[in-house]
């Protein structure tokens, strides 16, 4: 295996810091930062942000974030690299996350991670062809009382069998829960309409 020589006395290329955050994005992450004594306490919320906006974080958007923070880059990217559900390059529209703890394990996590490879044909860190679906696998979803578990964007499916994977792919609401979203996250207030 060859490694990368990383150049860190110049500035990356365009097409080496890929898409920024819009001003749409900023505008959100500097609206909650006032909710934290340390700007560096809003990073994960504001990584969480970019990356739902810009889809993934490239250097582009971590440099902004940086920006909006008044913090290093290096502590972005620190933090990005840290964490697995940040991605660094494109991700699919949803993320399956299938649970990889003993407890999943034991009662047919493994079966499910293949029959969601089957449906898909993917592989672990791979996305769909057509963009939908990237896959990857957590050490612990912390659902084990309801074993084996998956996780597609927000939504947490609980005792999950090989044989209810496809009709869970095939709903187009599988990753989007029915509870208000977090006032940090979002600003919204609980018992507002928004």
């Amino acid at each position: 295996m060859a490694w990368k020589t990383i150049d860190r006395q110049s500035e990356p290329s365009p097409e080496e810091l890929g898409p920024g955050l819009s001003d749409e994005a900023k505008a959100k992450i500097k609206g909650f930062m006032d909710r934290y004594e340390d700007h560096r306490g809003a990073l994960i919320p504001a990584l969480h942000v970019a990356q739902e906006t810009a889809g993934y974080l490239s250097l582009g958007v971590m440099k902004d974030v940086a920006e909006c923070l008044g913090i290093n880059p290096s502590d972005v990217l620190d933090t990005t690299t840290f964490y697995t559900h940040f991605w660094t390059h494109a991700r699919g529209r949803k993320v399956i996350v299938v649970c990889r703890s003993i407890t999943c394990q034991i009662m047919g996590g493994d079966q499910v991670l293949e029959a969601v490879k089957r449906e898909l044909g993917i592989e672990e860190h791979e996305t769909t062809p057509d963009g939908k679906y990237s896959l990857i696998t957590e050490e612990c979803l912390a659902g084990c009382d309801h074993a084996p578990c998956m996780l597609i964007g927000e939504r947490l499916h609980e005792r999950v069998k090989p044989a209810d994977v496809p009709q869970i792919l095939a709903d187009a609401d599988n990753d989007k829960i029915d509870v208000p979203r977090s006032y940090v996250y979002d600003g919204v207030k609980p018992g507002s309409d928004g």
